[in-house]
């Protein structure tokens, strides 16, 4: 029995080094490929115009290194040319848009935005719930619930819009 537990442990730690080695690695492989996207994008738009694709990734890339400013600037670029785009696809412009705002709390301005993108693809889903937390964050409350009810139509299972929108019944009721 006492020859045992070291090899036990022994097993155990091995397992969870291994684990921990795959998850370290995995995490490399992403950020060597987001960076690599990264420079292979910001080189060519450097160079030359690019499409609305082109700006909308950069653009996430931006966000994702909380770099707002420098986001706006792509998302606003890609908007320009969204001729021939399908309309989740410029909506998806739109809320990545309101998102940098709300970054920088310029809530009035992601709001717009996000409504942009609600007038494109009116079951966005994801667009719903940041409108939502907007207006709450404006402390429109009944508005913010009204829109996760509306998230809730169309995803009865979607979490976040379920979770705010009880947050939000019950702060109405003891107000």
């Amino acid at each position: 029995m006492e020859n045992q537990f070291p090899v036990v442990y022994l097993s155990l730690l091995l397992a969870l080094l291994s684990v921990t080695a795959g998850i370290i690695f995995r995490q490399i492989l992403k950020t060597r490929k987001v960076e690599s996207s990264f420079s292979r994008l910001q080189n060519k738009l450097k160079n030359e115009k690019g499409t609305a694709l082109e700006y909308y990734e950069l653009g996430t890339i931006y966000l994702d290194k909380k770099l707002f400013v420098q986001s706006v600037n792509l998302f606003q670029k890609a908007l320009k040319d969204v001729e021939g785009e399908a309309k989740e696809n410029i909506a998806l412009i739109y809320n990545g848009l309101g998102f940098a705002y709300f970054a920088q709390e310029q809530y009035d301005l992601a709001i717009r935005n996000y409504k942009e993108a609600l007038k494109l693809w009116p079951e966005y889903v994801t667009g719903l719930n940041n409108l939502g937390h907007a207006y709450e964050r404006k402390k429109l409350t009944a508005q913010a619930l009204q829109t996760y009810e509306e998230a809730l139509k169309y995803e009865p299972n979607n979490q976040t819009a379920k979770r705010r929108a009880d947050s939000l019944r019950k702060r109405l009721v003891t107000t």
